[in-house]
């Protein structure tokens, strides 16, 4: 009988070590060796055909072309953060908090599939298939074409893969399967690597289009081996919080498609609902004619939203005075801040500055840093900017405001939702004809933008 061997792994990249480490050599990460013992496989007989797919080289120009790459979800939100629809043979995972709503998304999206005449195998490790059933009777799911397979182990799946051949799989979750000739337990670093491994290899050789459902660790990341989001085509993160009905969906990784996409849904009795409107949204619950208050026209991917960026300033009584953000960089929130104390010459030497992104967003484009100037020296002064205006522009360390691309896709989001006047980069509004409706005002400096908005 094979000997038992102990080696300590990291779940973060996947190294391995016969001792036990406190930091990892490879990635650097503390406390992340686990330790794992492994039995040995038994030497098999010698294969009668070499390894692999079989495949052959090809020029490149000789690649047969296939002008129907992308099959629809059903789901526009969906369809859009995967870059327009599912590519045959890729490789997705879908990661969030439990109770995010991962699996009623994917199930609803299997359904559509399923109607739509294509065969979809939905593989659940966590679940019976009754639950699963009974999830998809309460959503108003249709059955036909939909199977649904209860099984952990890898090469059952394999077998049921092979005999049923669909165009569409649904693993939920890759934590919970399992290679029966590893000695590891399921979830391991082993365990989880190779199952994604020959779900890969499944996805590449059959054309089945594979979505994985991952768990994450208490920091938001993917458990298991970084290694695994290496390996799929597509990484996807749920966002939000369970006691809020909004959801946000985000690609981290799209070798298809952009990585800027987000789609946002609504959580219902009746499952995920799409959110075609966000800018509505955001700023439905937005306080007119208070202090502190500036709406930016924000672009994620092709969709332009207006966002309702709030800031509150108030005198600190401590040397050191707070600057806490929600929704926006800490290092950018600083340098602004200085940019506004040198350049337009408010006081916030001695004021605590706190920054809020409504609706849970992240602004992370340069479009953003005039709204939050304005917010901030709306705040101090106690004036608010007009409930009608909306404002979009970088600002530099010198105190100009530089142009910002695709403009026109703004202001027309900005005239769609009511909005009557627009403060931006000069540079912009040489290059663009105002919209019937809606007032530009172009400005050249930080300074300059604030007397506008403030007067």
């Amino acid at each position: 009988m094979p000997k038992t061997k102990t080696a300590y792994v990291c779940n973060q990249c996947g190294y391995e070590t016969p001792r036990w480490l406190g930091r990892c050599p490879e990635c650097g990460e503390w406390n992340t060796l686990v330790e794992q013992t492994a039995v040995p496989a038994a030497p098999a007989k010698a294969a009668k055909r070499p390894a692999g797919t079989g495949a052959v080289a090809l020029p490149l120009g000789d690649i047969p072309e296939d002008g129907q790459l992308r099959a629809s979800t059903g789901i526009g939100e969906l369809d859009r953060v995967l870059g327009g629809g599912v590519v045959e043979g890729s490789l997705v995972l879908v990661g969030g908090d439990p109770g995010i709503g991962k699996s009623t998304l994917l199930l609803q999206a299997s359904a559509s599939l399923a109607a739509g005449g294509g065969r979809v195998l939905y593989v659940t490790g966590e679940e019976s298939a009754r639950q699963v059933k009974m999830r998809a009777q309460r959503l108003g799911l249709s059955a036909q074409g939909l199977y649904v397979l209860a099984e952990n182990a890898m090469d059952s799946l394999q077998e049921r893969t092979e005999s049923l051949a669909p165009a569409y799989m649904v693993v939920d979750s890759i934590q919970t399967m399992y290679k029966p000739d590893l000695a590891s337990a399921p979830g391991s670093v082993s365990q989880v690597r190779e199952s994604a491994a020959v779900l890969m290899r499944m996805a590449k050789t059959t054309g089945c289009a594979v979505f994985l459902v991952g768990h994450v660790t208490k920091e938001g990341a993917i458990a298991g081996p970084r290694v695994l989001e290496h390996m799929v085509d597509a990484v996807l993160y749920f966002e939000g919080d369970r006691q809020h009905e909004y959801r946000v969906l985000r690609a981290v990784k799209n070798r298809f498609g952009s990585v800027n996409e987000l789609g946002i849904f609504q959580m219902s009795d009746r499952g995920m609902a799409e959110v075609p409107n966000p800018s509505e949204l955001l700023l439905a619950a937005r306080a007119r004619d208070v202090a502190g208050s500036a709406v930016c026209c924000a672009v994620e991917g092709t969709r332009p939203m207006l966002v309702d960026v709030q800031a509150l300033v108030a005198q600190t009584a401590y040397g050191n005075p707070r600057r806490t953000t929600n929704g926006f960089d800490a290092g950018r929130l600083a340098l602004l801040l200085a940019v506004l104390e040198k350049r337009a010459r408010l006081p916030l030497y001695n004021q605590d500055v706190y920054i809020n992104v409504a609706g849970g967003l992240a602004l992370t484009e340069p479009a953003a840093d005039l709204p939050l100037c304005a917010a901030v020296a709306s705040a101090l002064r106690d004036i608010p900017t007009p409930a009608d205006w909306a404002m979009m522009g970088e600002v530099g360390l010198a105190g100009e405001v530089r142009a910002i691309g695709q403009a026109e896709r703004r202001l027309a989001e900005c005239l769609r939702l009511g909005f009557t006047t627009c403060v931006l980069p000069r540079e912009n509004v040489r290059r663009l004809r105002a919209p019937d409706g809606l007032k530009l005002y172009g400005v050249d400096t930080l300074a300059e933008a604030l007397a506008i908005l403030l007067g």
